[in-house]
C-alpha cells in the first residue's frame, strides 16, 4: 500500500468508514488474516485509490456522499468494487462500527452542492499551506 495522505473532519470520517468497511469485506471474502488485520493485496490497493480520491475531491469539506456525487471520479471498475463493498459490508458495520454507520447514513441526507467550490479539496489546500511554510 502506497502512503495514505492525511485527511481531516469529514472526509477522513469517511476514509475511516470506507476504510472499515473494506476490512469487513476483505476478512469474509479474502480470509485476511485476523492476527495482523492485514489487507490483501487488491483491498489494500483499494483503499489508497480511495484515499487518493478524498483527497483530490474539488468538494472538500462539504463533499456528498460518493453515490450521491453529480462527479463521478472513481473509475468504472473502481466504482464497482466500491458498491460490492458496500453492499456487502453495510449491514455488518452496524454491528462493528455503530457511530461510523449512524454517520454514514445521516450524511446521506445532506444536501448535494449546487456548485463546485473553487481551490477546497484536501490536496490544494496542503499544498498551499505547504508554500506558506517554505516561505
Amino acid at each position: 500500500m502506497s502512503e495514505l495522505y492525511s485527511l481531516s473532519g469529514k472526509l477522513n470520517i469517511e476514509f475511516k468508514t470506507i476504510q472499515k468497511m473494506i476490512s469487513i469485506y476483505c476478512r469474509h471474502h479474502h480470509h485476511m488474516k485476523n492476527k495482523t488485520n492485514q489487507l490483501c493485496y487488491e483491498c489494500s490497493d483499494f483503499v489508497s485509490y480511495v484515499n487518493e480520491k478524498l483527497d483530490r475531491c474539488p468538494y472538500g469539506e462539504i463533499k456528498p456522499t460518493c453515490n450521491k456525487c453529480p462527479i463521478h471520479c472513481y473509475k468504472i471498475e473502481k466504482r464497482l468494487q466500491a458498491k460490492k463493498v458496500m453492499l456487502f459490508s453495510g449491514p455488518r458495520i452496524i454491528f462493528s462500527h455503530p457511530f461510523l454507520a449512524l454517520r454514514h447514513l445521516l450524511s446521506e441526507r445532506n444536501e448535494i452542492p449546487m456548485s463546485i467550490p473553487k481551490e477546497k479539496s484536501n490536496r490544494h489546500i496542503r499544498i498551499i499551506r505547504l508554500k506558506n511554510i517554505n516561505k
